[in-house]
């Protein structure tokens, strides 16, 4: 399976501040990323809108989309939509139109939530 993870739209999925922080919260979730591709042997990509910085998180592909607003959904629309149906791709993303868009493309779609629950459950 590869995960292909909207990071902001997972981080924000759990109120706990991570705004006044941004850059941290990314942080620590490439880590906890990095921890759910070591325990499942998945293949997980996570795109973050913002300016790329250091996220010191192995096993995983972090990446980062500058630009307008949404840039991040933009991106990983665009590599579902070059990677086509039928590849074990899972998006995971709770905004409405990206899941359309991952849909229409053939991938699976998981909401921010319940990948959050599942990264909890990981790293325990």
């Amino acid at each position: 399976m590869r995960w292909l993870v909207d990071g902001m739209n997972v981080i924000g999925s759990r109120p706990d501040g991570w705004w006044r922080d941004r850059r941290g919260a990314q942080r620590r979730l490439a880590r906890e990323l990095a921890v759910f591709a070591a325990c499942t042997g998945d293949d997980v990509a996570v795109v973050f809108d913002g300016r790329p910085h250091e996220c010191g998180a192995s096993g995983v592909s972090v990446s980062f989309a500058v630009g307008a607003r949404d840039a991040a959904d933009h991106e990983i629309a665009r590599r579902v939509e070059a990677t086509g149906a039928g590849r074990g791709i899972c998006v995971v993303t709770s905004d409405a139109e990206l899941a359309s868009r991952a849909r229409a493309a053939g991938t699976d779609v998981e909401g921010a939530g319940t990948f959050r629950r599942r990264l909890d459950g990981s790293s325990g």
